[in-house]
């Protein structure tokens, strides 16, 4: 196969991001602009306040730091930095990206306090309380909103009030949540929130924002453990100047402010939220129908991506279903799970119900030309 092949036929993301993009966003990209440039530097701001204003909030009280690289910069630069040298993080885990933050913390010498649960599970709010009183030390808890290990979704209500009870500061990975469900950062008393942008608010990748409570921003500085991770001095160098320390990702920016405004054209993160909740339901309906399981339980799922248990048909292959809905132009995932195997199906992006039906057409003729029948078995 050669290099050009991918481009030669529409693909449709079914994944949690990358994702399919509206051409808009494609088009806003195609121009070069200065990174030191007056007008850059006004987009760049403008995309900051917007992004307050997403998570409920408003400077001084709250800045947005924009990192480049992918989400996980994003969480890394604010585990890296906030957290004191005599900082002690609580970590709730029930998914492979909580595990993600235990290890940013084991290399980088922070102290940890891990609460692990299954990856099937809601983390147990009582369990954590008593992990707070039996570490005082603790300064920092971390979790995970949405699992995209499985599309389980983590309570941040209950989490953010033990935080606001016990004093310690609350970091958020809202990467596949933030732009499809509202997040209030001041209600949920939420420290330093981080997603990124090729996410729910439809973007490409290239960068991460992290939206933190300044107070609690302007004490991390010279904690960082790195020089381009340090939380703050990207912060300062973006509120002195406007501009970014090291060479920012300018085409990514100039389509995320796009992706922006096509975000507010919708009807903002309860439009996209709703249209999201219905492809999500769609799917789910039309899996079941084709004999498919869900891994998690309804009361604990997103509508951002539904993991699926492999049927237990003597001839499904992932690796076959995968290719072969990938030849009909459906690119789904695989799954990320240590206990079951699971493929997932994401529904976020540039999707309609239409491209759902599609999806399930397309999955329906692929369990024919595999000779499965899961209804039937």
């Amino acid at each position: 196969m050669s290099l050009a092949d991918p481009f030669n036929s529409k693909q449709v993301l079914f994944t949690p991001g990358p994702l399919t993009t509206a051409s808009e966003v494609k088009k806003a990209t195609l121009f070069d602009l200065g990174s030191r440039d007056y007008t850059f530097i006004q987009l760049v701001q403008e995309i900051r306040n917007e992004l307050l204003e997403l998570a409920h909030a408003q400077s001084p009280e709250y800045e947005t730091i924009i990192v480049q690289g992918s989400g996980t910069f994003g969480v890394e630069s604010t585990i890296s930095s906030v957290i004191p040298a005599d900082g002690v993080l609580l970590n709730i885990i029930n998914g492979a990206y909580g595990r993600r933050i235990s290890q940013m913390a084991g290399i980088h010498g922070i102290e940890l306090v891990e609460i692990s649960y299954p990856e099937n599970s809601l983390y147990d709010l009582a369990e954590i309380e008593q992990a707070l009183l039996s570490h005082p030390q603790i300064t920092h808890i971390s979790v995970i909103h949405g699992e995209t290990t499985t599309g389980l979704l983590n309570p941040l209500e209950s989490l953010g009030a033990l935080a606001k009870q016990y004093n310690k500061v609350f970091i958020v990975d809202a990467m596949s949540t933030f732009g499809a469900y509202q997040v209030d950062v001041k209600t949920l008393n939420i420290g330093f929130l981080v997603s990124s942008s090729n996410k729910c608010i439809e973007g490409i990748p290239g960068f991460s924002f992290v939206i933190a409570k300044a107070d609690e921003l302007k004490k991390s500085k010279g904690n960082a453990r790195t020089l381009s991770l340090d939380l703050y001095e990207q912060w300062l160098g973006l509120h002195s100047n406007g501009q970014f320390r090291f060479t920012p990702p300018v085409q990514v920016l100039l389509g995320f402010r796009e992706a922006l405004r096509l975000l507010h054209e919708e009807g903002g993160i309860e439009a996209r939220g709703a249209r999201y909740s219905e492809n999500n339901l769609l799917l789910i309906e039309g899996m079941i129908r084709l004999g498919f399981e869900p891994y998690l339980p309804k009361s604990i799922r997103s509508y951002i991506i539904t993991s699926f248990l492999y049927p237990g048909h003597p001839n499904f292959s992932f690796e076959t279903f995968y290719q072969k809905l990938h030849e009909k132009g459906c690119v789904i995932y695989p799954g990320k799970l240590s206990q079951v195997d699971c493929f997932r199906i994401g529904n976020i992006g540039q999707i309609y119900s239409d491209d759902i039906h599609n999806l399930l057409i397309s999955i329906e003729k692929t369990l024919l030309e595999m000779d499965i029948d899961l209804i039937n078995q």
